[in-house]
C-alpha cells in the first residue's frame, strides 16, 4: 500500500468523553500507527458500479473506452465465444461488472432473443450496477436494461441485460430448471460466498448439462470476481481462467495503536477528526454492523454536524446504506457531493465490494460485522457480532481507493489483524438450511446428494430435512416435496413463516398473519434513542398486548396505517417509518403471492389467539418454557435463553412463549415473543395423529 512516514502524528487517545459533547476545540481520535505494505489496493475510475456521478465535463462513452476490459474485449470475447464456461479474475477497475455485459450484447452472442443475466450477491449492488448501465446504454431503468431483486422487479418483455440477486435465480430455476431466458449468465462477485451464491453454482452448472443433454442451445456461464480461490473454482468449472487487470491507487493505512472497546464511538470520533483536517471534497465512509447501529450513529453524527455549523468546517450530509433501506434512499449515498459539502456515508458490510460510492477518500472500518450462524445442536439461529476476515478487511481497504488515492483507518489494532481468518467461512456452512433444502426440492434437486462446491455439514442437511418433515413439506427417501411443500416453495420466505400463513387460512387470520410476517421480514420497527431509552418504552406501552411482541406490532401496524400525517405520528412515538413503509410492501407482494397460491383471505379481528396458533403451527420449534429458578430453556433442546429486554414481556413470567429471533451478546437473548398455552400444545399433537 505504499511506505508513508508518519512521524509528525497529531493523533492521540480517545479520552473517554461522551462523543455527543465533541468539540472541534479538543480534538480526540483513536491513536493511530501507520501501516507500511507492499499490497497497493485497486481503484476504478467509473467502471463497474458508479452511479449516477458522472462529471459533466468527461463523457460517459470516451470513460468506457478507457477501462481494461475495453482494450482487451476482442480477446475476451474470442474466449467467451470459444468456451461454454469462463473463469475471469478481473481486478478492481477493470470494468467486468459493468462493460461485459454490454459488450456480450453488442456481439451476437447473446442471440436476437437471448437475456443476460448478472447475478450479485447483495440487493444494493443489483439495484445500483443495472442503473449504471443503463445510464451507459442511454436507456430508461426497466427496458433494455433491468433489475430484479427480492419484492421488487424492474424488467420488462424489452429487457436483454437483466441485473438480479443470486436468490432471485435460484427462485427463476425453481419454475425453469435449465433457465431457458437466458443466453448467458454471469455470476459476479462470487468470492462473497453467500448462501445463495454457492446454490447458484451448482444449479447454473446443472443447467447448462440439462441443456447440453436436451440438444438446446448453449448456456454460457461467466463466474467472475476481483479474488477468489481460482484453482477451486477451475477445478470446479473445468473452465479456462482469464485475468484482467485493474487500476491502482496507492492507500495511506492506520491501525489504532490501543484496542478499543467501543467502536462504533471510536469509528466517529475519528471521523469527525478527518472532517475537521481534510480537504472538503473528501467524503468519508464508516463500516458498521446492522441498522439499528447506524440509525444511532446517524442521529449522533448529524447532532455533532450542526453544533459545527457555521464554525469553519464544511457542511457534512450524513447518509445512511443498509440492505432493509428503500432503493432511493440506498441512492442517495451514491450522489456526488455538491461543492463544500462532505459526505459521510454509514454502511454495513453492503459497501465491502461492487459498489463504488463516489467521493469516498477516507474509510473507517471498524473491523466487525454481523452474521446469522445456525447451531444444529441447539437448533438455534443466533445473531452476533464477529470479527471481519482479513480479505473483508482489504476489501474495506480497497474503497478508499476507487477513484485517487486515499486513506484507511482500522480502529483495530495490527495485532488484532493479524488474528483474523484468512477468508470468511462459506454462509453454506454455517447456516440453517431449511430454505435451500425446500429450494433444491422444488428444482427437482436432493440436497443430500447435491454437488455442493463446500459441502454443508451432514448434520445441518438432516436438520433441515427432518424440519421440512414436521412442517409437511417432504416425505420420504429420498425427500420429495409434498402438495403442501410445493405451495410453500412459491414464497420467498423461510419456510417456517410460509407455513405461518398457510395455518392462518385454517385460523382464519390471514390477514394479520401477513402483516406480521411482513414486519418480522424486515428490522425492527421500533426506535430507542440511546439518550430517550425511558420515553421510547413508555411511548411502546401505548401498543402494548399482554398477548406478546407480534400482537404489539400489529397494534403499531394497524395505527400507523390509519395515520395521515405518518412521518411525524412515528416521530412522536419513537418508530422507523422506512421500517414500516418497507413492510407494507411485502405485505403486499405476499398478498399476491397468497392470491396465486388461491389461499382464502380472512381476518381474526379481535380474536389475536388465532394468530397465535397460527405461529404456533409453523414455528414449533421456537419455544421457551419458564423453570421453577424463574429462567427459561427452549423446548426442544433445553438451551438456557434470556427474554430480551425490549420484549413487551421481559417483566412478566409467562410458562411458555414463541420467540421468532435469537440474539447472542453475553447471553443468548430471544426476541420476538408470544404467549402459548401448553394446552395448545396437547391439542396439536392429538390432531398431528
Amino acid at each position: 500500500m505504499g511506505v508513508h512516514d508518519n512521524a509528525d502524528s497529531k493523533y492521540s487517545v480517545i479520552n473517554g468523553t461522551n462523543f455527543l459533547k465533541f468539540t472541534p476545540k479538543k480534538p480526540t481520535l483513536v491513536n493511530f500507527g501507520e501501516t507500511s505494505s507492499n499490497k497497493v489496493l485497486e481503484n476504478e475510475t467509473n467502471q463497474k458500479d458508479k452511479i449516477l456521478n458522472d462529471k459533466s465535463n468527461i463523457n460517459v462513452q470516451q470513460q468506457r473506452k478507457s477501462l481494461p476490459v475495453y482494450k482487451l474485449r476482442e480477446r475476451l470475447l474470442e474466449e467467451i465465444r470459444k468456451y461454454n464456461s469462463v473463469i475471469i479474475i478481473g481486478e478492481t477497475g477493470s470494468g467486468k461488472t459493468t462493460q461485459i455485459p454490454q459488450l456480450l450484447l453488442h456481439s451476437g452472442i447473446v442471440g436476437t432473443s437471448g437475456c443476460i443475466g448478472i447475478t450479485q450477491p447483495r440487493r444494493v449492488a443489483a439495484v445500483s450496477v443495472a442503473h449504471r448501465v443503463a445510464q451507459e446504454q442511454a436507456v430508461g431503468i426497466g427496458k433494455l436494461v433491468g433489475y430484479c431483486v427480492r419484492f421488487e422487479d424492474v424488467t420488462s418483455s424489452q429487457t436483454r441485460i437483466k441485473f438480479l440477486t443470486d436468490g432471485m435465480m435460484v427462485r427463476e430455476a425453481m419454475t425453469d430448471e435449465d433457465l431457458s431466458d437466458y443466453s448467458v449468465i454471469i455470476l459476479d462477485e462470487v468470492h462473497e460466498r453467500s448462501v445463495s451464491t454457492d446454490v447458484l453454482l451448482g444449479v447454473a452448472r446443472r443447467a447448462q448439462n440439462i441443456r447440453k443433454h436436451k440438444g438446446l442451445p448453449p448456456l454460457k456461464l461467466i463466474i467472475m470476481s476481483a479474488t477468489m480461490d481460482v484453482d477451486k473454482f477451475e477445478k470446479y468449472y473445468k473452465a479456462p481462467v482469464i485475468y484482467l487487470e485493474g487500476r491502482q491507487y496507492p492507500i495511506k493505512m492506520f491501525h489504532a495503536i490501543k484496542s478499543q472497546d467501543e467502536y462504533a464511538f471510536s469509528a466517529l470520533v475519528t471521523a469527525f477528526q478527518i472532517h475537521r483536517e481534510a480537504p472538503a471534497n473528501e467524503d468519508i465512509l464508516i463500516f458498521l454492523t446492522g441498522q439499528e447501529e447506524i440509525e444511532a450513529a446517524v442521529v449522533a453524527a448529524r447532532q455533532v454536524a450542526k453544533e459545527l455549523n457555521g464554525k469553519g468546517y464544511p457542511n457534512l450530509k450524513v447518509f445512511p446504506l443498509y440492505s432493509a433501506l428503500p432503493t432511493n434512499q440506498q441512492l442517495e449515498a451514491f450522489k456526488s457531493s455538491v461543492i463544500g459539502t462532505r459526505k459521510l456515508v454509514l454502511s454495513t458490510n453492503v459497501a465491502e465490494t461492487s459498489v463504488t460510492i463516489s467521493g469516498i477518500r477516507h474509510i473507517i472500518d471498524t473491523g466487525v460485522v454481523k452474521i446469522r450462524t445456525h447451531h444444529p445442536t441447539t437448533g438455534l439461529d443466533i445473531l452476533k457480532i464477529e470479527k471481519v476476515s482479513k480479505a473483508q478487511a482489504w476489501q474495506r481497504t480497497g474503497r478508499a481507493g476507487r477513484e485517487c488515492a486515499g486513506k484507511c483507518y482500522r480502529t483495530y489494532t495490527k495485532e488484532e489483524f493479524a488474528e483474523m481468518r484468512e477468508m470468511p467461512i462459506p454462509e453454506i456452512q454455517r447456516c440453517s438450511l431449511v430454505g435451500v433444502a425446500l429450494q433444491l426440492l422444488a428444482i427437482g434437486i436432493d440436497i443430500t446428494t447435491f454437488d455442493f462446491m463446500d459441502k454443508p455439514p451432514k448434520e445441518a442437511i438432516d436438520v433441515a430435512i427432518s424440519c421440512l418433515e414436521k412442517l409437511g413439506a417432504v416425505k420420504g427417501y429420498p425427500p420429495h416435496l409434498t402438495t403442501l411443500g410445493r405451495t410453500m416453495s412459491l414464497f420467498p420466505l423461510d419456510p417456517r413463516f410460509t407455513k405461518v400463513l398457510l395455518a392462518s387460512v385454517e385460523h382464519q387470520c390471514l390477514d394479520e398473519a401477513l402483516t406480521v410476517i411482513a414486519l418480522l421480514s424486515g428490522e425492527s420497527v421500533f426506535t430507542e434513542p440511546p439518550a430517550k431509552r425511558d420515553q421510547a418504552l413508555a411511548a411502546r406501552l401505548k401498543f402494548a398486548s399482554p398477548e406478546g411482541d407480534h400482537i404489539t406490532m400489529l397494534n403499531v401496524f394497524k395505527n400507523y396505517t390509519n395515520e395521515v400525517k405518518k412521518k411525524v405520528w412515528c416521530q412522536d412515538n419513537y418508530l422507523h417509518h422506512r421500517n414500516l413503509e418497507y413492510a407494507i410492501e411485502i405485505r403486499a407482494q405476499l398478498s399476491r403471492l397468497t392470491e396465486r397460491a388461491n389461499l382464502e383471505k380472512s381476518t381474526c379481528g379481535s380474536n389475536t389467539e388465532l394468530l397465535r396458533k397460527a405461529l404456533l403451527d409453523g414455528l414449533n420449534e421456537n419455544l421457551a418454557e419458564l423453570q421453577r429458578d424463574n429462567t427459561y430453556v427452549t423446548l426442544a433442546t433445553r438451551q438456557p435463553v434470556t427474554i430480551h429486554p425490549s420484549s413487551t414481556l421481559y417483566t412478566s413470567k409467562p410458562p411458555l412463549v414463541l420467540f421468532t429471533e435469537v440474539v447472542a451478546t453475553g447471553k443468548c437473548y430471544i426476541r420476538n415473543l408470544s404467549i402459548i398455552e401448553s394446552s395448545w400444545l396437547n391439542a396439536k399433537v392429538v390432531s398431528d395423529k
